[in-house]
């Protein structure tokens, strides 16, 4: 059985994983047209390239259906309950940098701490009878982060896409999303909150700990990882 990686598979989070392991002897080549999730790998022997989206990768490390896979740490922490279990980190990359951090309206001059929102989530139910909404699809880093800091009178609203707008749209008062400039939060009237970010994330090469090997198996992916890494300790779950 070959050792599998899976590799984002598309955009630039692709392009710069392939240049990542390329400058490491490795290098991972798509084949067939972008509609085709198919690639090969060439500079070690054993390992199989599977390209998936970003998103998935966190599952499959965890079923056990990859080896190795590359994506954000925001991904596996939000999407993998009891993550340190189910995936270990081996590397940060170094690209794919972003922040997943709390954001206000900016008009909201007297909020710039977690304090800050739950007296006015207190005071927005009050007012309204209804929590205060904040649009993310971190809903289990978010909601961790808030009872943490003692934010209790909220409600998440699930937001897949555009979430910077969603305070304009009225849709919600607040957001939580991924950021690395800031810029879309600016043009959009919002401010980050100064506790400091949710989550600081960057693209990440995991190791499954759930996947069944055998000791050849083992041998080939202690070698792949000495190759790309230098020595790492593989062993266990």
């Amino acid at each position: 059985m070959t050792i599998k990686l899976g590799v984002p598979s598309k955009g630039r989070l692709m392009e710069k994983t392939f240049d990542w392991f390329g400058a490491r002897g490795v290098t991972l080549t798509r084949t067939g047209s972008d509609r085709e999730y198919a690639g090969v790998v060439d500079g070690i022997e054993e390992v199989a390239l599977v390209l998936l989206s970003a998103g998935e990768i966190p599952r499959e490390l965890a079923a056990g259906r990859l080896h190795l896979g590359v994506t954000g740490t925001d991904l596996v922490r939000e999407k993998l309950p009891l993550w340190e279990q189910q995936v270990q980190e081996l590397a940060a990359l170094g690209f794919g940098a972003a922040d997943l951090i709390l954001a206000v309206p900016q008009a909201w001059r007297d909020v710039d701490t977690l304090d800050d929102l739950d007296a006015v989530a207190a005071a927005f139910r009050t007012r309204h009878g209804m929590r205060l909404r904040i649009a993310t699809k971190y809903h289990r880093l978010v909601r961790e982060y808030l009872r943490l800091g003692g934010v209790a009178d909220y409600e998440l609203v699930d937001s897949q896409g555009a979430t910077e707008g969603t305070v304009a749209n009225e849709t919600a008062e607040a957001i939580a999303d991924i950021t690395s400039s800031g810029e879309t939060l600016r043009a959009n009237h919002l401010k980050i909150l100064l506790d400091g970010p949710i989550l600081r994330s960057q693209a990440t090469l995991w190791r499954s700990r759930t996947a069944a090997m055998d000791a050849a198996e083992k041998q080939a992916l202690a070698h792949f990882c000495a190759q790309i890494l230098g020595p790492v300790q593989t062993t266990g779950r």
